[in-house]
């Protein structure tokens, strides 16, 4: 998407999806908005003439044929207190697709133009009626698919994340006055105190900075969810565990070994955590081609888990491929799940657990689902052990990169005062570090980042 040229233009836009619905709408927005309207729109009282917030009942007709298009209620919103602070009209019609079309059609035939992905939620930036990472949390409430990506998304619509960013911006703000005016100095060395209060503030937004990116990780999980890959040896149970976790029967369960020759997943709702949950080829040396190829795809996975469980048979002894395994996992999250515990003495389950390196286990039945309700409990503690209900998390990877390049130019602009460099240099990658951090929320943006962030949006939003 490219930013519009003409920002004085009336758009127009379906805004719900497409599909049959009882109803759907249409949404303008602009300084020509009331007087489009009145060419389209047959009630009591003239959207013009009518008072800001309030709903109308009558018809919507073609301004060229005069034809009745739908019975519509079309609510007035005047600026500034709209959502894109520009004059809104919303129709609200039928939810036919060719209705909404015509309607639609008939608002561009009367003067506005046809929205581009985001613009509704795009002017509301320019306009000043939210920041830039406001912006992005509209996307994510659209695309929440968990309790917490939702959470998590409101949490940054309502500025917990801008609150936080415009303190460091403020610390990085006063800290350029202070390097600015030692400027006008230049032959003189900076004294001693100033030279100490500058180089805490400097270490006060690196605390703040670092306290941030290192959320994002959570941040990421609750956004789009986490990432469970399951496995172990041939025939340990993995796919009956996949179906006891997902409370269905998603993948082929069977007595034969490297009966999964692939990898399997499927999502499921952990407490308001969103989990996908991956069954995976079983870990042996193996002749067999597609076998040995699965393993492969199991390894891949591995990599990209967000926590591993290890499922091992407590009837069989530990195998020296285990042993492999989990010293393959050290450098990652990882559960034990002890396996078809109904069918051993809880003695020898608890002698079982005791050779791995890892004690955080977990006993379970899948076939009889024993053991379910405490497993999904770990897998999400595991992930969230330090979150605590309205912590402000980073859950963009833009944000992240804007603040690790920021702090990158602080630890420059540190070391320039360490090293008594000149104070030009010191305050240039002071202000690039301003800059970088004010990215987040839009108080510096080019067309490049406002497009690659809009672009993503659907139409009508």
């Amino acid at each position: 998407m490219t930013q519009p040229s003409n920002f004085t233009d009336t758009i127009s836009a379906i805004s719900t999806p497409l599909g049959e619905a009882g109803l759907g709408i249409v949404r303008l927005s602009g300084k020509s908005a009331f007087q489009i309207a009145d060419k389209i729109f047959q009630g009591k009282t003239k959207p013009t003439e009518a008072e800001s917030h309030t709903v109308h009942y009558g018809r919507v007709v073609d301004p060229i044929s005069h034809e009745i298009l739908d019975e519509v209620l079309l609510i007035v919103m005047q600026a500034p207190h709209t959502y894109t602070a520009e004059d809104v009209i919303e129709i609200s019609c039928h939810g036919g697709p060719l209705i909404l079309q015509k309607i639609l059609h008939a608002t561009v035939a009367s003067g506005a133009r046809l929205a581009e992905p985001g613009e509704f939620t795009l002017r509301a930036f320019v306009n000043g009626r939210i920041d830039l990472a406001q912006a992005e949390a509209v996307a994510d409430i659209i695309r929440a698919k968990s309790d917490s990506s939702l959470k998590s998304a409101l949490a940054q619509l309502e500025g917990r994340l801008s609150t936080r960013i415009e303190v460091i911006r403020a610390q990085l703000l006063d800290l350029m006055v202070k390097i600015e005016a030692q400027i006008d100095f230049v032959e003189q060395d900076i004294p001693a105190q100033d030279k100490i209060e500058m180089l805490k503030t400097i270490n006060e937004v690196e605390d703040g900075l670092l306290k941030l990116i290192e959320t994002y990780e959570e941040g990421k999980i609750l956004k789009e969810g986490l990432n469970v890959v399951i496995v172990g040896k041939p025939n340990v149970g993995k796919s009956s565990l996949l179906n006891s976790l997902l409370q269905k029967d998603r993948a082929i369960v069977t007595p034969i070994p490297g009966t999964t020759r692939d990898v399997i997943s499927d999502y499921v709702n952990f407490d308001g955590i969103l989990v996908r949950l991956v069954d995976t080829a079983g870990f042996r040396i193996s002749g067999d081609e597609i076998e040995i190829e699965g393993i492969k795809r199991a390894e891949k996975e591995i990599q990209k888990g967000d926590l591993i469980l290890l499922v091992v048979d407590c009837t069989q002894n530990i195998s020296e491929e285990e042993k492999l395994l989990e010293k393959k996992l050290q450098e990652q999250s990882y559960l034990v799940v002890l396996n078809k515990i109904d069918l051993v003495k809880t003695k020898a389950v608890r002698n079982f657990e005791n050779q791995f390196s890892n004690k955080t286990s977990h006993r379970v039945s899948a076939l009889l689902g024993d053991g379910m309700h405490a497993l999904k409990k770990s897998i999400v503690s595991r992930i969230f052990k330090m979150h605590r209900e309205g912590e402000v998390v980073l859950t963009n990877l833009r944000h992240k990169e804007c603040l690790e390049t920021a702090l990158e130019f602080l630890e420059k602009s540190k070391r320039g005062l360490e090293k008594n460099l000149s104070l030009e240099f010191i305050a240039l990658d002071t202000r690039k570090a301003l800059d970088k951090v004010g990215e987040v929320i839009g108080k510096v943006y080019t067309d490049d980042i406002l497009n690659q962030i809009f672009s993503q949006f659907c139409i009508g939003k």
